[in-house]
C-alpha cells in the first residue's frame, strides 16, 4: 500500500510539473545562395538563388521565381575579366537559369586550368559578393579501376567498385568524387569529399560508391552498389581546402537531417557579406570502366 502511494505521488508530481511550451519562429531575412565552379577545361557555371525559410514547404514555382536573374557576374583568372551571361534550359516542365561564358566576348573568355587561381564577382540589386577558388594540380591520383561481387549480398547482379589511388607526399591534398553510370549524369558519392589526414604518401585501395541523387527515393539496399553490364566513369577531383569544407559540412548536415542528438554544424561556404554557398575549383582525372554482364 505504502509503494503504491509513493508511485502515485511521484506520478503526479510528474503531471504537475509539465508545463507547454510554444516556439515562435522568427522569419529569417533571404540571403542569395551560390552555387559556382570551375573545372579543367570547361567554362566557369554559376547558378544564383534565394534561400528559403527553414519551414517552407516549397512548390516548382517558387523554385522558379527563387532563381536570381539579371544579376552582374564577373570571373577573372587574373588576367583576363569575363563577364557571364544569363541561360536557361528546361528539366521536364521547370525552367532553370544558370550563368556562363558570353561567346560574343571570346577575348576575355577562358577555361580552368590546373594550378590557376580565379575571382568571382556578383552583384545583386546593387549589393556586392565576392569569393576566390583555386584549381589544384592534379597530384592525387587514381591508377586503377576494378570490380568485385558485392560481399555478402544474394543478389549476384550487385557489384562494388574498387580503386587504387596514389597520395602525394605532402599533406593537404583534397579530393571529391562522382560517379556516372552508362549514359545517365554524374551524381557525387554520399560522402564525396575525403583529405588526406590519414592516409598521407602512400598508395592504397579503396572502395568507390555509387553516387546519389538526393532527390530520388533510393532504397537503402540498393546505395552504393553498380551492376554487371553497366559503364561506369569515375569523376576524381582534386579540389582546394574551402571547396571540401563546403562539401564536408554540407553532406554532414544531409546526413543529420531528422536527428535531434547530431551536433549543430554551419555550412562553411567562401562567399562574402553573408551569402550562403561557395565557388569552387576541380581539377579533374576520368577514368571509366566496364562490368561485364
Amino acid at each position: 500500500m505504502k509503494n503504491t502511494f509513493l508511485l502515485f505521488l511521484t506520478t503526479a508530481l510528474f503531471y504537475s510539473c509539465e508545463k507547454g511550451i510554444n516556439f515562435k519562429l522568427a522569419t529569417a531575412d533571404q540571403k542569395l545562395v551560390v552555387e559556382a565552379q570551375i573545372e579543367t577545361n570547361q567554362p566557369p557555371i554559376v547558378i544564383l538563388s534565394k534561400s528559403f525559410n527553414y519551414f517552407s514547404n516549397i512548390s516548382r514555382d517558387q523554385l522558379v521565381n527563387s532563381f536570381v536573374r539579371n544579376a552582374d557576374v564577373w570571373v577573372s583568372n587574373g588576367v583576363k575579366t569575363h563577364k557571364l551571361i544569363e541561360y536557361s534550359y528546361k528539366v521536364d516542365s521547370t525552367q532553370l537559369y544558370y550563368y556562363s561564358v558570353n561567346p560574343a566576348d571570346p577575348l576575355t573568355s577562358f577555361a580552368g586550368e590546373e594550378g590557376g587561381s580565379y575571382s568571382l564577382k556578383i552583384v545583386v540589386d546593387g549589393t556586392e559578393y565576392n569569393a576566390i577558388t583555386t584549381i589544384p594540380v592534379l597530384s592525387k591520383k587514381v591508377d586503377s579501376l576494378w570490380w568485385a561481387k558485392a560481399p555478402q549480398n544474394p543478389d549476384t547482379t550487385k557489384v562494388v567498385l574498387k580503386a587504387r589511388v596514389t597520395d602525394p607526399p605532402q599533406y593537404g591534398n583534397y579530393i571529391r568524387y562522382f560517379t556516372k553510370v552508362n549514359s545517365e549524369r554524374f551524381l557525387p558519392g554520399e560522402n564525396s569529399v575525403f583529405d588526406d589526414q590519414v592516409l598521407n604518401g602512400v598508395t592504397y585501395n579503396v572502395d568507390v560508391d555509387k553516387g546519389i541523387d538526393r532527390n530520388a527515393n533510393t532504397p537503402a539496399e540498393d546505395k552504393g552498389f553498380f551492376h554487371r553490364g553497366d559503364t561506369v566513369t569515375l569523376k576524381f577531383c582534386n579540389i582546394d581546402k574551402a571547396t571540401y569544407d563546403f562539401w564536408r559540412t554540407m553532406e554532414f548536415n544531409y546526413s543529420s537531417t531528422g536527428n535531434p542528438f547530431a551536433s549543430p554544424n554551419k555550412v562553411l561556404g567562401n562567399i562574402s557579406n553573408d551569402a550562403l554557398g561557395y565557388f569552387g575549383g576541380y581539377a579533374t582525372q576520368f577514368t571509366s570502366i566496364i562490368i561485364p554482364k
